[in-house]
């Protein structure tokens, strides 16, 4: 018997996927919910035939703002909601953890954490790789999305988190073109989430934030960041690498495991530094300047 758990999963053009991840999603979800950005594929044909429900709304900068959306105007019925991407799916061991003990979860615990591991090039990451854990599943109406550029976070309201033990996997079918352009896109949000770090550049987007703390996970992993937004640029994303690739070991997944430490580890981190480094020898600290320089050239508005 599934839980009373709704799984809302973001798409946009996910025919590659979205069979794999309601599949893998209805094994512990009583409700699946798409919100699909407009796709032109066959993503909401699969999604409806599978039983998903799915629902449009147009696409607006980030994925906070689509899943808090959601929260707000899906018909929600179940106490507790599963944020999972269309390339993601659970391993069995996580799938029967959650059956077997989410009905017996104390009542202070309004959040569970779990570890995400990664594909690359069809290989699991496990070597050089820090761990990543993440709240995804949470009681309705006690949680949102933090709206950031990059790095969002599910906040608890109420309640309390607990770790559990087994992981679920970021797994893309994509080609390796496909992944290049997708960071490239990422570049510059990642470069506007360090500049804030570095010189407060935004006010937070969802001032509920400001309220609530965020889980003892997210904010180890928010404060390293502030860490490595404090380093020199260009530097700090050999360090990354030769951090990764040597000293935990990444060089033992031989070609995939290079592959992945320099282009995830030094060489996107080094094109998220040119970037800023472009902004900042037109702007200098300049925080108007930056701004209008962004918007004027990436098509981001930071007052938004």
């Amino acid at each position: 018997m599934n839980l009373s758990i709704s799984t809302i999963i973001l798409t946009y053009n996910e025919e590659q996927h979205i069979e794999r991840c309601i599949k893998n999603a209805q094994q512990f979800s009583e409700s699946i919910y798409l919100i699909d950005s407009f796709s032109s594929d066959r993503t909401i044909e699969i999604a409806e035939s599978l039983g998903a429900k799915v629902y449009q709304n147009k696409w607006e900068n980030n994925h906070s703002k689509q899943f808090n959306w959601g929260l707000k105007n899906l018909p929600i019925t179940t106490d507790w909601i599963f944020r999972l991407d269309a390339d993601e799916y659970l391993t069995d061991d996580l799938i029967l953890e959650i059956n077997n003990k989410v009905p017996h979860l104390k009542s202070n615990i309004s959040g569970v954490v779990f570890e995400r591991k990664m594909f690359f090039l069809n290989t699991l990451m496990t070597k050089g790789m820090l761990q990543m854990n993440m709240l995804r599943l949470f009681k309705f109406q006690h949680g949102f999305c933090e709206e950031r550029w990059m790095d969002e976070h599910i906040i608890l309201t109420k309640g309390e988190s607990i770790l559990f033990n087994g992981y679920f996997v970021d797994h893309n079918l994509n080609t390796l073109g496909w992944w290049i352009q997708k960071h490239n896109n990422y570049s510059i949000r990642e470069a506007v989430d360090l500049l804030d770090l570095e010189l407060n550049l935004l006010k937070p987007v969802t001032e509920q934030a400001e309220q609530y703390a965020l889980s003892a996970d997210a904010q180890s992993k928010r404060n390293k960041k502030k860490k490595y937004a404090n380093m020199p640029l260009f530097w700090r994303s050999l360090f990354y690498f030769v951090y990764r690739y040597f000293f935990k070991f990444g060089f033992t997944q031989g070609k995939e495991g290079f592959l992945w430490h320099f282009l995830q580890g030094w060489w996107y981190r080094t094109l998220v530094d040119a970037k800023i480094y472009e902004i900042k020898k037109e702007c200098d600290s300049d925080k108007n300047k930056i701004k209008h320089y962004i918007q004027d050239k990436y098509n981001l508005n930071l007052n938004q």
